[in-house]
């Protein structure tokens, strides 16, 4: 009979590779512009309506943000930073923040220009939103039953 044998996860810290949240400061920084400064603002907003959100660097260079699951992300491109919502199609949004994406049935998006001004309110909002759909999928999946 074998043996079962489990893999270890090697976290980023024990691997000597930087935080998700310094690689997070390392694009902000590299980006240098105007969508750093957004990136930097969004995420500070992030935080405030989440202080327990937990920040995750995924899919080669994609800041993302979650709490018991995927938030959002922030992607960055040459004329827009793009804030999309895993479950976004899920959430009331009656500020009409979402302004990209919103053919899909999951995912829905905010494309941000240079000097687009940000409701920071309604965006707040939208995050906490976006926690509590997360929270009570959570809360709904099934535990693992003894037999």
């Amino acid at each position: 009979m074998k043996k079962a044998v489990t893999a270890k996860t090697t976290s980023a810290k024990e691997a000597g590779e930087p935080s998700p949240s310094k690689l997070i400061d390392g694009r902000i920084k590299e980006l240098g512009d105007w969508r750093g400064e957004m990136l930097k603002r969004i995420r500070a907003l992030i935080r405030e309506a989440d202080p327990d959100v937990v920040e995750e660097w995924k899919w080669r260079g994609v800041p993302v943000w979650e709490h018991d699951g995927i938030i959002c992300t922030g992607e960055t491109y040459k004329a827009v930073v793009k804030l999309t919502f895993a479950r976004g199609a899920a959430l009331d949004d009656p500020a009409g923040l979402f302004n990209s994406s919103l053919d899909g049935n999951v995912r829905r998006a905010i494309d941000i220009s240079e000097g687009a001004k940000i409701n920071e309110k309604a965006l707040r909002a939208l995050i906490r939103a976006a926690v509590e759909l997360n929270m009570s999928k959570a809360k709904k999946k099934p535990g693992k039953r003894s037999v």
